[in-house]
């Protein structure tokens, strides 16, 4: 009997994928904190994940003409799983940039701890598919 990793996994290998993205735009945003009329940015980790498990399903769409685009997923721009929001400043600055560290830093701790609380649960979940594989 055959292993449908997606049903096994449930959403969090998108979850996974979503925040890793998320980790990155909120990385950028504290490393250009200096830089001149830099826009802070941010995606939405909800429909950023509802657009990776759409496009999860997207090899059960058909064209039904020849001269049909096939669908190629939901993606945001730049490949990222949504498209980027610029966060509004909660206080002016001279140099126009809208990046407020204390913020930044706060939503990036508490991604990268929803990012592992993902990891942790997937690493469970191959441990007990490999454990249900050996029959232990």
């Amino acid at each position: 009997m055959p292993i449908n990793f997606d049903s096994a996994l449930g959403i969090h290998a998108d979850a996974v994928r979503v925040r890793s993205q998320r980790a990155e735009l909120l990385a950028a945003n504290l490393a250009n904190a200096d830089t001149p009329n830099f826009k802070a940015q941010d995606i939405d980790f909800r429909s950023a994940l509802n657009n990776a498990m759409d496009s999860g399903n997207a090899s059960m769409m058909k064209t039904t003409h020849q001269n049909h685009m096939p669908f190629t997923g939901g993606g945001g721009s730049e490949g990222l799983m949504a498209p980027i929001q610029y966060r509004i400043a909660m206080q002016d600055s001279l140099d126009g940039n809208t990046v407020d560290e204390q913020i930044e830093q706060a939503q990036f701790m508490q991604n990268a701890v929803q990012y592992q609380a993902s990891l942790e649960w997937l690493g469970g979940k191959f441990s007990s598919l490999t454990k249900a594989l050996k029959g232990e």
